[in-house]
């Protein structure tokens, strides 16, 4: 088994918590998508969507984006900490959360940075090199549905410790890179006290894995 990373990558960055998280050790190849690394053999062939991360099995199957590849990982090992729930329930609370950061947060401000910062000409959808033209108008609705997102979440955070419960789930992991993207396109969020006070938490905690 090899993991496919791009360290700095965000989707690879919640693979790498989750990892940390659980304390599943995986081997690890890094591609430098900067470079185009995904788009040479036998990267390509291996996954065709030329997106980072993904998991090569040891019977030769691929598995891409990082939340199938984190449930497949939890699914297959003894980790006593479980982030995709330990019931239905939670499993289905978890689910609901994680799937509506992405949504209205993760997915929104991926294309807004794409589309608002030069370095990404010719590379506005990921895993491509091609000619669409950036649009700034996605930018700025990106900051919009990422600024509704917060408001619900900020009320939110008044009733629970984290976004899904009293454990921390998959779902703060990537509603922590949904706070990353945020700041990494200059969205001001001040007014999200209960927001900000959770990713607080949740930095410290992470940055202690470095």
């Amino acid at each position: 088994m090899k993991l496919y990373q791009f360290d700095l990558a965000p989707a690879s960055k919640r693979v790498n918590l989750f990892l940390a998280e659980t304390g599943i050790e995986v081997p690890v190849v890094q591609l430098n998508v900067r470079d185009g690394d995904q788009f040479e053999e036998p990267y390509n062939s291996l996954n065709p969507f030329h997106c980072i991360p993904f998991l090569e099995l040891a019977d030769g199957t691929v598995i891409s984006e990082s939340i199938a590849i984190c449930r497949f990982l939890e699914e297959t090992n003894n980790a006593s900490k479980k982030l995709f729930g330990k019931t239905s329930k939670e499993s289905a609370i978890i689910e609901m959360w994680n799937r509506r950061l992405e949504i209205d947060g993760y997915i929104p401000l991926i294309n807004g940075i794409r589309n608002k910062f030069e370095r990404y000409e010719g590379k506005v959808l990921p895993g491509t090199r091609n000619d669409l033209p950036q649009v700034p108008a996605i930018a700025k609705r990106g900051i919009e549905s990422c600024r509704i997102l917060f408001e619900r979440l900020n009320g939110h955070l008044n009733t629970t410790l984290h976004v899904a419960g009293e454990a921390l789930s998959i779902a703060d992991i990537t509603g922590y890179e949904v706070v990353q993207l945020a700041i990494a396109i200059e969205m001001n969020f001040d007014e999200f006290g209960e927001v900000k006070a959770w990713h607080k938490k949740l930095d410290k905690r992470f940055k202690s894995y470095e």
